[in-house]
């Protein structure tokens, strides 16, 4: 899946204001990453279960799949400096109000009433990409910034969990969650200060703008793969945590999940700095095949030992199939409709992610977090057959 070179990361910080919103971007996505999984963990250690704490992460991740394609409109129509400022302030505020919830036993009911709201994070990935689409649209090094992006996107989804659970098991309970909400308000303002590299707002006409996106088959696919794999990340991180506290060694999640994360880093950086000799969907399929066979391994994980190498070695998989999946997002739809395309194919992620949690945390509950990861195996599988797909239609095109 790798060819000749392409184009050098350092080059892309060339322009002025790049290395700032990259940074920026870096901090402001963190708490996607870390809410859902700090809400697991909290409730694992204020109440010893899963279950409503899966149930409650799964209402703040569909809130974000619903609500997030709305703020990206808004950004479309009114410019990243005037939407993300009030929707990462609602987040925060919202996330604060449902801490402080648990904090004081209030009713069940009212934390999910605020993790409603609590779901109106801007998908900083697709603002990013914006902005290096302003600095390198038409050019090679576009590419090089996609693959980079996926794989900070992927870096924070394996990276947030690891400092939410982390401070959850060592700090307080609410600690994770807690960071992440400063995160998101610290991040975004950051972001949208810069208006140097803000992308100007686009004009659009009318019938574009009621077309749906998702009418496009070979998207409705992507979105779909991304689904599998937030299903994959879900699963990863709860039952990375339950396994551990069944080995009497909670604070191991952390040290697994890291593993994790350094074998998606290392592959996506060796593999987003090469150009693809071969086409972006048979890519995808080969990705979407070695993920869901490297998945299959931590059925049989029996110590802790023994998962954290299997976390590293299926981690391998993991950033290849999300630069391809950006990459061909981009190829495939208008450059107008660019950012909300992006913006769908992150809420699918967060859909997984959500499905993932909830129904591992059923699952775990009832039987043991090694029968867990069935479901991780259940999603790449589900990965592996859109991307089959997509690759034989595009074959017969």
């Amino acid at each position: 899946m790798t060819g000749e070179k392409g184009g050098s990361y350092r080059e892309l910080f060339a322009a002025p204001g790049a290395a700032a919103f990259c940074l920026a971007g870096f901090v402001a996505r963190l708490p996607i990453a870390m809410v859902g999984i700090g809400i697991v963990t909290m409730f694992s250690q204020l109440e010893g279960n899963y279950a409503v704490g899966g149930a409650l992460s799964a209402v703040f991740a569909l809130s974000y799949a619903v609500l997030t394609p709305l703020v990206s409109r808004a950004v479309d129509r009114y410019g990243q400096r005037r939407v993300l400022p009030t929707a990462a302030a609602v987040s925060a505020v919202a996330t604060l109000a449902m801490l402080a919830g648990v904090r004081f036993e209030v009713p069940t009911v009212w934390l999910f009433v605020c993790g409603i709201p609590a779901g109106l994070m801007p998908t900083i990935g697709a603002m990013v990409r914006a902005r290096w689409t302003q600095l390198y649209g038409g050019t090679p090094r576009l590419r090089t910034a996609f693959a980079l992006e996926a794989v900070v996107d992927e870096v924070c989804f394996i990276v947030g969990p690891v400092l939410s659970v982390g401070l959850s098991v060592a700090v307080f309970p609410e600690a994770g969650p807690l960071l992440g909400a400063v995160l998101l308000l610290v991040g975004t303002l950051a972001l949208a200060a810069l208006r140097s590299t803000e992308p100007p707002v686009q004009p659009h006409t009318d019938d574009r703008a009621r077309t749906n996106i998702l009418r496009m088959p070979v998207l409705l696919s992507i979105v779909v793969v991304m689904v599998a794999m937030g299903v994959v990340f879900g699963v990863i991180d709860v039952a990375a945590v339950a396994f551990t506290a069944e080995q009497n060694s909670p604070g191991s999640a952390t040290f697994a999940l890291a593993l994790f994360a350094t074998g998606s880093a290392t592959s996506g950086l060796i593999f987003g700095s090469r150009v693809g000799s071969s086409a972006p969907t048979r890519q995808l399929f080969v990705a979407t095949g070695t993920l869901a066979v490297l998945l299959c391994p931590l059925l049989l994980a029996g110590s802790v030992p023994m998962l954290t190498v299997l976390y590293f070695v299926a981690g391998c998989a993991i950033s290849p199939i999300m630069i391809v999946a950006t990459s061909l997002t981009q190829q495939i739809v208008p450059p107008d409709r660019l950012t909300e395309s992006i913006t769908w194919t992150v809420a699918g992620l967060g859909v997984g992610v959500a499905g993932g949690s909830a129904l591992v945390g059923q699952v775990i509950d009832r039987t043991d977090a090694g029968t867990g990861y069935l479901v991780a195996v259940a999603a790449g599988i589900l990965a592996v057959t859109c991307a089959g797909g997509i690759h034989v239609r595009a074959r017969l095109e």
